[in-house]
């Protein structure tokens, strides 16, 4: 059998970027087959690689310095360390971007012109090159020179507003969001508008710069409440794990724990009824629609909580999923893990390593992009910071004593 080629296959994408939205634009470049070159800096690599605990046990089980954040989003990359404050580390890596297709970087907006490292320095050595600059706030307007962080766009977004409990709920107050979302959204929209960006090459031979900004893709995806604030005025408020235009859409208390309710149209509030063995909540005038239940939800709440603790959450689960009411339960990653679904997909992929630093299998999740003709592959484990320094150089045509005369300036 033979392999079948990757979507990128070919393609080579020079990521300049730590931590977590460029690096994960670039690894899912690198899964769709890209030959991803990750440059970090000596002696310390990508800010994330500190980042812990935790941090990933070797195979004797004993902890290492090496945090686990790093490896969520740096597979399919081949690493090497470049001082680019140096002169000649700015040659080198205006080598390589000669050479590659796509360059990712995420330093602030002006950060990299002084090393003659911007999009218009490389345009004239590579006319061809997709350049995508990710930062906190776009290369313009009146907030493009401040850091961004997650973190901060979460609350300035609006999307801690709308996360978390009310106010006068125990709990209650803005949140977060669990992971990082805005960074790993910022780098699935890059990897599209690069996608999209190549796709516009092949017609006009030239490449672009594409501009990034973690607070346009805050916006962004506030998706529904956004939209309902524009066109009705009404500020959305926090409410939980309720749905502020679907109901029931939920979680309940069971019997011996909680189970998600997710009635999405009338037929399934319908099915419920009669499963639940309550079918004349169907034909009630107030809860026969969904705008009706909406309206109503304090009523409806005041009959569904006790009724959703007559059976447990294995129960529930049972019955409601024999009649396409969806439902489930309410899973810790261990046990979303463990499910059959998740297993049978193969989401767990372990990655060999061979670094010589006592860590032979590197556990990630796997790509969901399933593609049937060119899927993404899993060719490379997350590297040590600079593994792939040597054999990259010899690949640029470096002989082994400039090599070594680099090392010792501490340039590479």
């Amino acid at each position: 059998m033979t392999t079948p080629l990757a979507p990128l296959d070919g393609i080579k994408v020079l990521d300049l970027s730590r931590v977590l939205a460029g690096p994960w634009c670039a690894q899912m470049l690198g899964d769709l087959g890209a030959d991803v070159t990750k440059v970090e800096r000596p002696g310390v690599g990508d800010d994330t690689r500190l980042w812990g605990p935790p941090f990933l046990r070797d195979d004797a089980g004993e902890l290492t310095n090496q945090a686990a954040y790093y490896t969520a989003c740096n597979r399919n990359k081949r690493s090497i360390t470049i001082d680019m404050a140096t002169a000649e580390g700015q040659a080198l890596i205006r080598q390589l971007a000669a050479e590659s297709d796509i360059l990712v970087e995420n330093f602030k907006v002006g950060g990299l012109k002084a090393y003659g490292l911007d999009y218009e320095s490389l345009k004239q050595v590579n006319p061809k090159l997709i350049y995508c600059s990710v930062t906190g706030f776009g290369h313009s307007g009146p907030y493009a020179e401040r850091a961004g962080y997650d973190l901060m766009v979460q609350a300035m977004s609006g999307m801690m507003s709308i996360t978390g409990h009310g106010d006068s709920e125990p709990g209650g107050g803005p949140m977060k969001v669990g992971v990082a979302v805005t960074d790993v959204f910022t780098g699935i929209f890059s990897c599209s508008a690069i996608l999209a960006a190549l796709h516009a090459r092949h017609r006009t031979g030239e490449g672009q710069h594409i501009d990034m900004a973690l607070l346009d893709v805050g916006m962004s995806i506030l998706a529904n409440q956004a939209v309902g604030y524009l066109n009705t005025g009404e500020i959305p408020q926090r409410m939980g794990n309720l749905h502020p235009s679907v109901a029931p859409y939920q979680d309940f208390p069971s019997a011996d724990g909680n189970v998600l309710l997710a009635v999405g149209n009338d037929g399934q509030f319908k099915r419920f009824c009669k499963a639940a063995g309550v079918p004349e909540w169907a034909e009630d005038p107030r809860f026969v629609l969904n705008a009706g239940r909406v309206q109503n939800r304090k009523e409806l709440m005041a009959q569904l909580l006790p009724l959703m603790k007559t059976k447990t959450t294995a129960e529930w689960i049972k019955l409601l999923e024999s009649q396409a009411v969806p439902c489930g339960p309410i899973n810790n990653i261990a046990q979303a893990f463990a499910d059959e679904q998740v297993q049978h997909r193969q989401l767990r992929v372990d990655i060999p390593r061979d670094a010589g630093d006592g860590i032979s299998s590197i556990a990630t999740v796997a790509s969901p992009l399933r593609l049937t003709a060119t899927p993404p592959v899993v060719r490379r484990p997350p590297p040590v910071t600079g593994q792939h320094t040597d054999e990259i150089l010899r690949e640029m045509g470096l002989d082994a004593e400039r090599i070594a005369a680099l090392k010792a300036q501490g340039v590479v």
